[in-house]
């Protein structure tokens, strides 16, 4: 255990979201992964993830959570749109406690998720940008005691109340007004959702031709967890 902090880069930022199980306190790889971070502390400031529930849940694996629908259908981010992956050889899903970016293949955004357990086939499929520290990963795996609805929520019900920024390393980030930040709304509208499937010992799937490619792989799985 010990090698995995000793080969990992100097963090540099520090947040805290401040859960209905109690704080998590997060590290951030701010220059391995500036586009990422970057996105992340921006949204904290402007208190984009207050308020805002975890939405998936997938015991001893990964809890996701970055949606202010509380669907899993919204990702959105600062950039307008969304920003591509960045990975490091020294930045691997090892353990517990570690952050990533839900989504896509360089199709990231607001949404994020935290292992719960080793996850090594998520390494180059999702950014790894920050890690939980401290006595508040306990807080965090809290969340293997918790049972799921029928759409794989934590019952009961857990959100982000409110973030607070520890050490902002990025001292140009200019909160954007709150006219400014549409976040979206749940619609009323019943839709087919778009969910990226993640295996969890093979890749990451994306939309069309993609999927395709990875279909001799996929027969060998025997369960599939989603994120979004």
């Amino acid at each position: 255990m010990s090698n995995m902090y000793i080969n990992e880069p100097r963090t540099s930022g520090k947040v805290c979201l401040v859960t209905t199980l109690g704080d998590i306190d997060i590290e951030l790889w701010s220059k391995e992964c500036p586009l990422a971070t970057r996105n992340f502390v921006q949204l904290c400031m402007e208190g984009y993830y207050d308020g805002t529930i975890f939405h998936r849940l997938q015991k001893d694996f990964m809890v996701q959570g970055g949606d202010p629908t509380g669907t899993g259908e919204s990702n959105d981010s600062i950039y307008d749109g969304p920003f591509k992956s960045e990975f490091h050889q020294r930045l691997q899903f090892n353990r517990r406690g570690l952050l990533g970016c839900a989504g896509d293949k360089d199709a990231n955004g607001s949404q994020f998720f935290f292992t719960l357990g080793s996850t090594p086939e998520l390494y180059k499929k999702h950014t790894m940008f920050g890690k939980v520290t401290g006595n508040t990963v306990f807080n965090l795996m809290r969340f293997n005691d918790h049972d799921i609805d029928k759409n794989e929520r934590p019952v009961p019900e857990q959100k982000i109340i409110k973030v607070k920024i520890l050490e902002n390393p990025f001292k140009d980030i200019k909160p954007r007004e709150r006219a400014e930040i549409k976040k979206p709304e749940k619609s009323k509208e019943k839709k087919e959702k778009k969910k990226v499937p993640v295996t969890k010992n093979t890749a990451l799937l994306s939309f069309g031709d993609e999927v395709e490619e990875d279909e001799e792989e996929l027969t060998k799985i025997n369960k599939v967890y989603f994120f979004f």
